[in-house]
């Protein structure tokens, strides 16, 4: 029997395959005045950014996790005329291009690439208005709009390749980003599902869609097992868009019965679910010690194919974890030991932010050493990346890989 293209059922069962984006040119066109534009708080030096993600892929590869490139499978995806041509026509769009010149103009510059992956490349990175001014024809707002350097801007949070989808069972939840700035990254991941030959004859279900109207993450879920998933209601995912996925999951025949909705602070430093809130072994998380307190989670449950039901409830997280994953004990293990100045900075360079590898096995940021010395004392095995550049741009290494196969849980 054929294994599944997808299959992600924990956040802890082997990894097996997993996407990943190496920074490229784009983190080179963060200039300090379109900092907060792009969702970035720094400049990473890509030199170093890349050296650092490259021994992340090489830590995998050590581990015999299969790594895929994201720009690697869309050139795959694109190959014939017709789809790259609706390609770009689809990114032009999304990239609020209305001057019909404007237009033309850059589809024509994309279309002088002989390489399909340096035009991607090209995509991501962003293009300037002095690299298409020659075959522009100028009009009124041309003349008027000189100030702003990009005719389309580039995606430098495309590295954090949680974010755009996420593998859920033997499917994709096809996400609506919050910001236009990183809601263009997701036509990457439809044309990889739609097109893509390791893909596209699979009948692969899609849990959400990107065309929807309401937001949702995948730093935000979390496959818990393959019973529970966690999904945060945060600054970048809304209860509706939640409600939505939950129908659509529930009326499918995958495994999952409950879907607890945590409700967490809306500020930067709670960015996503899993900024705060991650699973390392089969009774460990890493936390924030802030959202040790009381929470508010919403459970939501299938009652019919066509109907759920939704009950508030009120507990600290380790009651949460026990009473959902039918576990005696919970150990939670404290972002900077707890420490007030230990865990505002750790949390700051995502020390709660884990990819497990296997049970009880995780790849961590050296920078987060006081978390990282707590892991160890609770006999987690670690993989410790480099991580002086890539930590700048506020996500760690769960937040820079989309698993694709994971074993399943004994």
């Amino acid at each position: 029997m054929e294994r599944e293209k997808i299959s992600v059922y924990s956040e802890i069962g082997k990894l097996k395959k997993v996407l990943l984006h190496r920074p490229g040119r784009e983190i080179e066109n963060i200039t300090p005045q379109i900092m907060s534009r792009l969702l970035f708080d720094d400049i990473p030096y890509l030199e170093v950014a890349r050296n650092e993600h490259d021994e992340f892929a090489n830590i995998l590869r050590k581990n015999k996790v299969e790594v895929l490139y994201l720009d690697d499978l869309v050139s795959q995806a694109i190959k014939e005329n017709e789809i790259k041509n609706m390609f770009i026509d689809e990114f032009i769009d999304e990239a609020n291009i209305n001057s019909k010149q404007k237009r033309e103009a850059i589809k024509e510059y994309l279309l002088e690439f002989n390489d399909t992956k340096e035009m991607i490349a090209k995509m991501i990175e962003g293009i300037r208005k002095e690299e298409i001014k020659q075959k522009q024809k100028k009009s009124l707002i041309d003349i008027i709009d000189t100030e702003y350097p990009f005719i389309v801007d580039p995606m430098p949070n495309l590295y954090f390749t949680r974010d755009p989808f996420a593998s859920i069972g033997r499917g994709i939840c096809l996400n609506k980003m919050k910001t236009i700035t990183r809601n263009r990254e997701t036509l990457f991941s439809k044309y990889i599902f739609k097109y893509h030959p390791e893909f596209k004859n699979e009948n692969i279900p899609f849990w959400y869609k990107r065309e929807n109207d309401e937001p949702i993450e995948g730093g935000d879920i979390l496959v818990l097992n393959e019973k529970i998933i966690a999904i945060g209601i945060s600054e970048r995912t809304s209860p509706d868009a939640i409600e939505n996925f939950a129908k659509n999951i529930f009326s499918s025949d995958e495994s999952f019965e409950t879907i607890l909705a945590f409700d967490i602070p809306k500020k930067r430093a709670f960015m996503h679910l899993d900024t705060v809130f991650t699973m390392v072994d089969y009774n460990k998380f890493t936390i924030h010690p802030e959202i040790e307190k009381p929470l508010t989670i919403y459970s939501i449950n299938k009652k019919s194919d066509e109907e759920i039901t939704i009950n508030k409830e009120t507990m600290k997280l380790e009651d949460i974890l026990k009473k959902y994953l039918n576990l005696d004990d919970v150990v939670l293990i404290r972002c900077g030991n707890g420490d007030k100045i230990h865990s505002g900075r750790e949390q700051w360079n995502d020390g709660s932010n884990t990819l497990a590898i296997a049970p009880g096995e995780v790849i961590v940021y050296s920078r987060n050493h006081v978390t990282n010395r707590l892991l160890e004392e609770h006999g987690i095995k670690l993989h410790i990346m480099p991580s002086s550049e890539l930590s700048r741009g506020r996500g760690g290494p769960r937040c820079m890989s989309m698993p694709i196969i994971r074993e399943k849980l004994k």
